[in-house]
């Protein structure tokens, strides 16, 4: 069994997620319940996408969610660090064979300045060892005036709901994922890194300190997930 730290160190984490890729989607379904496919889809309308516009999907994983952000017709790329969620995104169907799937460092991206119209990052900026790199990445390869959405575990606003919703994520979901995932130990590592993960203001603060503007966010499933967006400021002047 392979469990990353809270410290984030890539081979960890990137190993952990090998481990998890066979059964990842279906695991993902089951401890949501079904919502992952309605976080995927407002995430995609967050966008607001073009015919034809570039967009990273990074931390895609097996691409499921690079598959959706390529239905309204834009051009969808996945980019990930994990070598065996790529392989089990590439050997699948439902137009995951149509995604090009790129590996890639989160801090150090393989892609030049402004090449995308927008960008996303679903349930995967909390895994990354440095999160204001990545942040400051992101804005470094997505054009002036292209916009960012963070889909990522957040802190229900309901504080009853709230201890209701921890209970779930550090007790039953570490049980549930060991008897669906191939990995129990894995999404303990999960459940903690959810709740270590800063809240709503915190993050919005983070992304405007790191190269974006007009930061907002909206909450989904009272608080449990929240979209994170924000804008590319202008190209500054030499």
């Amino acid at each position: 069994m392979s469990r990353a730290s809270l410290d984030k160190q890539p081979v960890e984490v990137a190993r952990m997620f090998d481990g998890v890729a066979r059964r990842y989607d279906l695991t993902n379904t089951v401890l949501s319940f079904g919502l992952d496919r309605r976080w995927r889809r407002r995430t995609r309308q967050c966008l607001e996408l073009t015919d034809g516009q570039r967009v990273l999907d990074l931390a895609a994983g097996t691409g499921v969610s690079t598959v959706e952000l390529a239905r309204g017709g834009a051009r969808a790329i996945a980019c990930d660090f994990s070598l065996g969620m790529l392989r089990a995104g590439r050997a699948r169907g439902d137009r995951r064979d149509r995604v090009p799937f790129v590996a890639g460092d989160a801090t150090r991206l393989p892609f030049g300045d402004d090449a995308f119209d927008a960008a996303v990052i679903s349930f995967g900026l909390r895994n990354v060892v440095d999160v204001p790199a990545a942040l400051r990445e992101l804005a470094r390869v997505v054009r002036p005036g292209g916009r960012l959405v963070i889909c990522e575990f957040s802190r229900p606003t309901w504080r009853p709901f709230r201890v209701v919703y921890l209970n779930y994520l550090m007790r039953a979901l570490p049980w549930i994922a060991g008897t669906v995932s191939s990995n129990g130990e894995a999404y303990v590592y999960l459940a903690e890194s959810i709740r270590a993960w800063p809240a709503q203001q915190e993050l919005a603060a983070l992304v405007a300190g790191n190269g974006w503007r007009d930061v907002r966010w909206r909450n989904q499933t009272g608080g449990i997930v929240s979209l994170h967006l924000a804008t590319k400021g202008p190209a500054r002047r030499a």
